[in-house]
């Protein structure tokens, strides 16, 4: 007999027993018990012998809430992708899922029907954030255009915080000729918790997708640890800065767009697009794969550069030291940067600078090794974080191999990812 989830179970492998609950497996081939002592063991499937089956009576473990539709409120779309926002605790086997529906998210905040309707509930896939790929982008953007250029207000996209700036940052470059909100929500406390601050990012990313006049990709997220209200964080220039904290993400040499409030109430900080209605949007999704992030630091052997250019990659983007430095000269010459820099470049390699303070700009002109990396052709892209540095390149290689054409949009304003003059807020330096 085949044990499913919730089933009582003992397990033999060798010479011992293994007793427990079964909880849900991210492997087809595996099975995971939970034990009477509250660890969870794995096992491939194969290599265990199932001795006795406990069938336990089912019960519905995720409510839906069904909302019926008023004329005098939006309609916008939502777009489940996994995360903790979008999953539950399931208490008869203390395991956690993710939500099986995308309408039973409506169960952490019933509130959303005085705010919004939803006029389409998606779910491409469901996984954690850090699984995410060019291909899950691609995917997004064309779901998220095909929503807005079908009436939908706006669009909420429910995800995993750990890269949520990653993806930000990709759609806001990809959905071309935006002029009404993505936002993306996501939660850093699972269900389980009182500190859980889904429900209030939810809320908070309906109001701005349906009421508010943003017209651009953006993070709504806790902007204090208390529920007092969310900050709007523009796509390209906000970053997770806590491994934890519900108010983990900032905005990085700019300022919150705006504030939102559990009332509905927004408070404009700063400039942003504005939203039109009639605007088209359309997926621009090409990417090239084979680009990378590198980061400087003390002993770093740059024949790793050798696997990059064998490898074939068009894009590298290092996180340079404070103002743009790598090691160029080095007591032994082995470590220094410049020949390994100047074959990437040489081999067709478009090489991109940004700062791994985060805070701040590059610039090649105030010390000779940033003279010398600029003269062979790196590219200096001023405040832009790396993250987004790496996307945008990506997405810019997906079009063109042109040294020249890539340098010009590198260092020009596609979706507000480069501040000429730095600004900052409480949230910032």
């Amino acid at each position: 007999m085949e044990p499913e989830v919730g089933d009582e179970i003992i397990l033999k492998k060798g010479d011992i027993n293994y007793q427990g609950i079964v909880i849900p497996s991210p492997k087809k081939d595996s099975i995971i018990i939970k034990l009477s002592n509250g660890y969870n063991i794995g096992f491939r499937k194969d290599s265990v012998k199932v001795i006795s089956v406990e069938k336990k009576q089912k019960s519905k473990i995720f409510s839906e809430v069904k909302f019926d539709k008023r004329k005098d409120l939006p309609e916008i779309s939502l777009i489940s992708t996994g995360g903790t926002i979008a999953s539950r605790v399931d208490y008869e086997t203390g395991g956690v899922r993710w939500l099986m529906k995308p309408e039973e998210i409506f169960f952490m905040a019933p509130e959303l029907s005085d705010i919004t309707n939803f006029r389409n509930i998606i779910s491409p896939f469901q996984i954690a954030s850090e699984s995410m790929t060019f291909e899950c982008y691609r995917i997004l953007a064309k779901e998220a255009a095909k929503e807005l250029n079908s009436g939908s207000k706006g669009v909420i996209i429910t995800h995993g915080t750990d890269t949520l700036h990653y993806t930000s940052a990709a759609l806001s470059f990809m959905l071309q000729n935006l002029s009404k909100p993505v936002c993306l929500v996501g939660a850093q406390r699972s269900p389980d918790r009182g500190s859980f601050d889904g429900s209030m990012n939810l809320i908070c990313g309906s109001y701005i997708a349906g009421h508010s006049d943003i017209g651009e990709t953006v993070i709504v997220m806790h902007g204090e640890m208390d529920d007092t209200y969310c900050n709007v964080l523009r796509g390209t220039k906000v970053r997770k800065m806590h491994s934890t904290r519900r108010d983990t993400f900032r905005p990085i040499n700019t300022s919150t767009l705006a504030r939102i409030y559990m009332n509905g109430k927004i408070e404009k900080l700063s400039e942003y697009r504005l939203r039109n209605d009639e605007n088209e949007v359309y997926p621009d999704i090409e990417m090239e794969e084979k680009t990378a992030i590198l980061k400087a630091y003390p002993n770093f052997n740059p024949d790793i550069f050798d696997y990059y250019i064998d490898k074939g990659y068009k894009g590298l983007v290092i996180e340079a030291s404070a103002l743009g430095h790598v090691p160029t000269d080095t007591i032994d010459e082995k470590f220094s940067w410049v020949n390994s820099i100047k074959r990437a470049i040489e081999q067709g390699i478009i090489v991109v600078f940004a700062t791994q303070c985060l805070f701040g700009r590059v610039n090649p002109f105030v010390y000779s090794n940033g003279r010398i990396m600029e003269e062979m052709g790196v590219i200096y892209v001023e405040d832009m974080l790396p993250e987004t540095a790496y996307l945008k390149l990506s997405w810019l290689l997906g079009h063109t191999n042109d040294y020249f054409e890539i340098k010009r949009n590198m260092l020009s304003n596609i979706a507000g990812e480069i501040n000429y003059r730095i600004q900052g807020d409480k949230n910032g330096l």
